[in-house]
């Protein structure tokens, strides 16, 4: 459970970055290899833009208090926007945990993809009780085969002092997971 003492300094550091004196922070997920490997049934996959809801296709990383209600933490800001960081980041996973040829829309080659993915994200969020969350539902459309939809809730401790790079490598964290799941799952 997140310390008393760190909620009060998340909420001063948020006064004193509406006062104007100090310019807001930006905050990039770090990337991470892989060690997972999954054998899939495509060469090629094109990956559709990622959904986000509202709070998460801003620039400001917002966290969900113990009481529930979503606020913009600390004037802390995505180093890139939400919604084609994480596209991009999806891409470089499933590729590295496939092998596969994987791209994002728009589809920069000639030949068509073999199979096409959308993800569509109801919560991406860190909570106060120090987790970060990450659901939705991810739609595999195959150029030949079965379509698949599967839903998925990934939870992922928050590290270390619940720091804006700390809640960074929480969603890294997520996304990496998630990859697995999308080429374990909805790409066999």
């Amino acid at each position: 459970m997140l310390k008393l003492g760190t909620l009060v300094m998340l909420a001063a550091a948020a006064t004193l970055a509406a006062c104007g004196g100090t310019p807001d922070a930006r905050v990039a997920v770090p990337r991470a290899d892989v060690m997972q490997q999954q054998r899939i049934s495509y060469n090629t996959v094109a990956l559709r833009s990622v959904s986000l809801p509202t709070y998460a296709a801003s620039d400001e990383i917002y966290i969900a208090g113990l009481d529930g209600v979503i606020s913009p933490g600390a004037g802390l800001l995505w180093a890139d926007e939400p919604g084609r960081a994480l596209t991009l980041e999806l891409t470089r996973y499933l590729a590295q945990i496939t092998g596969a040829r994987v791209a994002s829309e728009p589809w920069p080659f000639l030949e068509r993809p073999q199979a096409e993915v959308e993800l569509r994200i109801e919560e991406m969020l860190a909570h106060a009780d120090g987790t970060f969350r990450l659901s939705g539902q991810y739609f595999v459309a195959p150029e030949n085969g079965r379509d698949r939809a599967n839903l998925f809730a990934l939870v992922v401790p928050i590290g270390g002092t619940f720091s804006a790079q700390d809640i960074a490598a929480a969603r890294g964290a997520a996304m990496r997971q998630l990859a697995g799941e999308i080429a374990a799952k909805g790409l066999r």
